[in-house]
C-alpha cells in the first residue's frame, strides 16, 4: 500500500475562485481532513452534500501555534499510515501554511509521499484588490511570529494569519516600534471574493476591528517619508556614504582614519559624562556620536576598497558567540570572573599566542596613563603581587610624598629627579584607589566636574562684583570659592 497524504488548497474566497479540479476532487474524495473549517467555501461545499474532519478543537488545547501545528502533523502522518488521507487547508498548501511545512518535512522520514494540489493563494488576490505591483518589493509576513527585525519598510509588506484582536494588537505594537502610531494601513479581509473587505485605518486602530477573522490579512504601504526612515539602520549607512561622496561635505571628504581618532576619544568621554548625569536624552545623543565614528571609519574603509560595516558586524557577531560559549555553548561560568577567564583563554587561542612572557602583556600603550596604571596594578594583583590590607598601601602614599617633596631644591638635577617621584606618588595613589574599589579615571572626572562648577560660580561672583579677577585677593576669590562649597556645587 502507498502511504500518501494529498494536499489541497480551498483558495482565497468562495466557490466561485476554487479550481475545478480541486472541487471534483474534494466531493469525490472518502475521508477529508480540514485544518479548519472556518471558511467560506466550505459552508458553500456542505450544501452540497461535502463531508468532513476538521481540526478545530485542537486549537482550543494548545497555547502555542507551533504545538497545535504539530499535533495536527502528526495525526495526520498516523492517519497515512494506514490509508491515503486528503488534506484540505485555506489559500494554497504552500503559502502561509506551518502544517503543510512540517508534514512535507516529516512525511519523507516515514516514508508518506506528500503531494501538493491546487488552491489559489490569498496572496494574488490581494496584489488585485490593493493594485499593487510586487516586482516593487514585498514582502510575506506571519502574524503570529512577527518581530520588528524583519520588518523592511520602504517594501509592501503583506502580514498574513491575523487572526483576531489578540494577534492584531501584537502585529500592532510590532509595527509601531518601526512606524508612527497614526501611520495608515489596510485590513483586507477575504480579498478577491464577493465578501471582500478593505479598510483604511490608522494603525493604532488595528486591533479594534471587530471584523477580523481568519481571512484576514494586514498591508501596510511602503514608506516614503523620511523623517520615518531615520529609525534604520540602512538610512544612517546612507547618509554617511552620502556625506563622502564627491558631491557630499567637504570635511567629511577629507578624512581619514588618523584625523578621527582625537574625536573618537573626545565623544567616548562624553558618553561617561551623560552616564554620569543621568540625563538619558543627553545618552542616546552622545551614543550617536561614539556611533558616528564608527560609521565614518567604516565608510573611509569602504571608500579605500579595504572593509565595510557589514565586515565589522559580521567579525563582532562571530567573536560575540566564540567567546560566550556559557550562552552560545555548552561550556559553564557560574560568575563574571570566570567569564572573564575564559574570555581570555579563547582570545589567546584564537590570536595563536603561546603563553605571555609577562602578566602584564595585553595592558594598551594607547591607554592614558592613569588608566594604564590600574589596569597594570589589576593584572599583578592577580597573582598575589598587591596589599593584603590598606594600611601599607597608605604608607606607601606617604613614602613617595617625602620622596617627592625632598627633590624639590630648585635645581635642574632635583627637578629631574621630582618628576619621576610624581610619577611614583600618583602610581600609589591608583594602588590606593584600586584596593578601595574606588576607578581613578572616574573619581578625576567627577573632581574635573566638580572643579569646573565651582569656578564657574567664581567667575560669576567676580561679575558681579564688576571687578577684574585682578582687582581679587586670594582670599576674596577663596571666599567664593567656599560660597560654592555652601551651596553644594
Amino acid at each position: 500500500m502507498v502511504k500518501k497524504i494529498e494536499i489541497l488548497g480551498l483558495g482565497a474566497g468562495d466557490l466561485a475562485q476554487l479550481p475545478v479540479g480541486v472541487y471534483k476532487k474534494l466531493m469525490n474524495a472518502g475521508e477529508v481532513f480540514l485544518r479548519t473549517k472556518e471558511h467560506p467555501v466550505v459552508a458553500e461545499l456542505e450544501k452540497e452534500g461535502f463531508t468532513y474532519l476538521s481540526f478545530d478543537a485542537i486549537y482550543e488545547k494548545h497555547d502555542q501555534f507551533e504545538d497545535v501545528y504539530e499535533e495536527i502533523a502528526q495525526t495526520l502522518l498516523d492517519k497515512a499510515g494506514r490509508e491515503a488521507v486528503v488534506y484540505v487547508v485555506p489559500g494554497h498548501p504552500l503559502v502561509a501554511e506551518q502544517t503543510v511545512q512540517l508534514l512535507l518535512e516529516y512525511g519523507p522520514k516515514r516514508e508518506i509521499e506528500i503531494t501538493i494540489g491546487g488552491g489559489q493563494s490569498f496572496i494574488d488576490a490581494l496584489f488585485t484588490s490593493l493594485k499593487i505591483d510586487p516586482i516593487e518589493g514585498f514582502q510575506l509576513l506571519d502574524g503570529t511570529s512577527l518581530s520588528k527585525e524583519l520588518l523592511q519598510i520602504q517594501q509592501h509588506m503583506i502580514i498574513g494569519q491575523v487572526y483576531d484582536q489578540f494577534v492584531a494588537s501584537n502585529v500592532k505594537l510590532t509595527l509601531m516600534e518601526k512606524l508612527p502610531d497614526d501611520y495608515l494601513v489596510y485590513i483586507v479581509t477575504a480579498a478577491g471574493s464577493s465578501a471582500e473587505i478593505i479598510e483604511k485605518i490608522p494603525l493604532y486602530e488595528l486591533d479594534r476591528n471587530v471584523s477580523i477573522n481568519n481571512l484576514t490579512s494586514v498591508y501596510i504601504p511602503p514608506v516614503k517619508e523620511e523623517q520615518i526612515l531615520l529609525k534604520n539602520f540602512s538610512k544612517l549607512r546612507e547618509i554617511i556614504a552620502e556625506l563622502r561622496s564627491p558631491t557630499g561635505c567637504p570635511w567629511d571628504r577629507e578624512q581619514t582614519h588618523e584625523s578621527l581618532k582625537k574625536y573618537l576619544i573626545e565623544e567616548t568621554f562624553e558618553v561617561i559624562d551623560a552616564i554620569n548625569s543621568g540625563d538619558i536624552d543627553h545618552l542616546i545623543e552622545e551614543l550617536g556620536d561614539v556611533l558616528l565614528q564608527v560609521m565614518l571609519h567604516a565608510q573611509i574603509g569602504e571608500d579605500d576598497g579595504y572593509f565595510s560595516i557589514d565586515d565589522i558586524i559580521e567579525g563582532l557577531s562571530a567573536k560575540m558567540i566564540r567567546r560566550h560559549p556559557h550562552v552560545f555553548g555548552n561550556v559553564e561560568a557560574e560568575n563574571a570572573d570566570e567569564v572573564v577567564r575564559n574570555w581570555q583563554e579563547i582570545k589567546r587561542q584564537e590570536k595563536g599566542e603561546e603563553a605571555p612572557n609577562s602578566l602584564l602583556e595585553g595592558v594598551s600603550m594607547a591607554l592614558p596613563n592613569l588608566l594604564r596604571a590600574y589596569e597594570l596594578q589589576k593584572k599583578a594583583a592577580k597573582v598575589g603581587f598587591d596589599w593584603q590590607e590598606i594600611t601599607p598601601a597608605l604608607e606607601k602614599v606617604k613614602e613617595e610624598l617625602e620622596e617627592f617633596v625632598q627633590e624639590l631644591d630648585g635645581t635642574e638635577e632635583g627637578m629631574k629627579r621630582a618628576k619621576g617621584e610624581f610619577g611614583d606618588l600618583l602610581f600609589a595613589f591608583v594602588n590606593v584607589a584600586r584596593f578601595l574599589k574606588i576607578h581613578p579615571e572616574e573619581a578625576l572626572f567627577e573632581t574635573n566636574e566638580k572643579f569646573t562648577r565651582r569656578f564657574q560660580f567664581v567667575e560669576e561672583r567676580v561679575k558681579e562684583s564688576s571687578r577684574t579677577f585682578e582687582e581679587h585677593t586670594l582670599e576674596q576669590l577663596d571666599q567664593y570659592w567656599d560660597e560654592a562649597k555652601v551651596k553644594g556645587l
